[in-house]
């Protein structure tokens, strides 16, 4: 029986839950900003969701008696949404890439975000390669745009260690 892990065609995923989340991109508590991704079409767009708590360490400081998601967080947030998007499409599952910023443009804040919210990180490809992809992203909470940016990401499969 051939092993299905091996086989799969990642690329007809639609939804990855936090376990698949985990097998694509390195991050862990407390940098990983996504709880699932949804809506996934290969090559194309996804959408990343965060429920945003309380407890997150962020809010300590920021800001102590009004907390508030910082707005570069929300930008990783999409990030990490375009990762998983694109380690889906790649076949990296299980493959450990990491992932880095090159740019980050046109970034606009329209919104708070706050405990009790849920983002919704909706992300579209614009250009993508093997290893260069350029990303349009935007956040929202209830259908109101908080934040939105471009960015650009390289992927790198050098072994680490």
């Amino acid at each position: 029986m051939p092993d299905t892990a091996q086989t799969r065609d990642w690329s007809t995923t639609t939804e990855a839950d936090l376990a698949l989340i985990m097998r694509i991109i390195p991050h862990r508590y407390p940098f990983l900003l996504i709880d699932k991704v949804r809506d996934i079409v290969a090559g194309e767009t996804a959408t990343g969701v965060k429920n945003v708590t309380f407890n997150e360490p962020h809010f300590q400081g920021h800001f102590p008696g009004a907390p508030i998601m910082p707005g570069v967080t929300i930008i990783e947030a999409l990030a990490q949404t375009s990762a998983v998007l694109v380690g889906l499409t790649l076949d990296l599952v299980d493959k450990e890439p990491l992932v880095y910023f090159m740019s980050i443009d046109k970034a606009k804040f329209r919104r708070k975000v706050v405990p009790g919210d849920v983002l919704d990180l909706h992300v579209k490809v614009l250009r993508g390669s093997s290893k260069i992809w350029k990303f349009e992203g935007r956040a929202s909470v209830n259908g109101e745009m908080a934040a939105e940016a471009e960015f650009m990401a390289m992927i790198d499969l050098t072994k680490r260690g």
